[in-house]
């Protein structure tokens, strides 16, 4: 019997939906609206349907980066056939600094403070990820730059408030990802 009560429940619920969906598509059709079923790949852009945001071509995103100074290089990938733009970063490596003798409530506003500068960083565009290692070894943290120089990476690294308290001494390296993929 409660499975009878069940099948009729969903029955009746699947009808209302369709009706309701038929209701408002009704509503929108009208004498001088035209249906028209082509896919959006069919219309000569790739559009970003949560946004419907134009995307930009590999060669237009390539051209804005040169532009304002990134080294770019790119290559098509044999399996997918798409072109893949690999852009130059800077890694900054947190290593610890001469200067550790802080007492805990001076580690602990340094600590504040480093935190609102990566904060401020990424918020400004200037850097993509930051994070602390977990091993308490040498090396602290990274802090990936998405600048066009080393010398600008340099710069903002070293605007640190850590840095400047000798707490964190940083290495910056130049280093090498394509364009657009997330980490996994």
């Amino acid at each position: 019997m409660n499975k009878i009560f069940l099948f009729l429940f969903a029955a009746i619920l699947f009808v209302a939906c369709k009706k309701e969906q038929t209701e408002v598509t009704s509503e929108l059709e009208g004498p001088d609206t035209e249906v028209i079923e082509k896919p959006l790949e069919d219309i000569g852009e790739k559009v970003d349907k949560e946004s419907t945001t134009i995307e930009k071509s590999t060669r237009e995103i390539k051209e804005e980066l040169n532009a304002k100074g990134f080294k770019t290089f790119d290559y098509v990938d044999e399996k997918t056939q798409d072109t893949i733009i690999m852009q130059q970063y800077f890694m900054a490596f947190l290593k610890s600094g001469p200067i550790r003798s802080q007492n805990e409530e001076e580690a602990a506003r340094l600590q504040k403070e480093h935190l609102a500068h990566l904060s401020k960083m990424y918020e400004l565009g200037y850097a993509d990820i930051s994070g602390p290692f977990g091993d308490n070894g040498e090396i602290r943290g990274i802090t990936i730059y998405n600048v066009p120089t080393i010398e600008m990476a340099d710069s903002l690294a070293n605007s640190d408030p850590m840095v400047k308290a000798g707490r964190l001494v940083i290495e910056v390296h130049p280093w090498w990802a394509a364009k657009g993929f997330p980490l996994r």
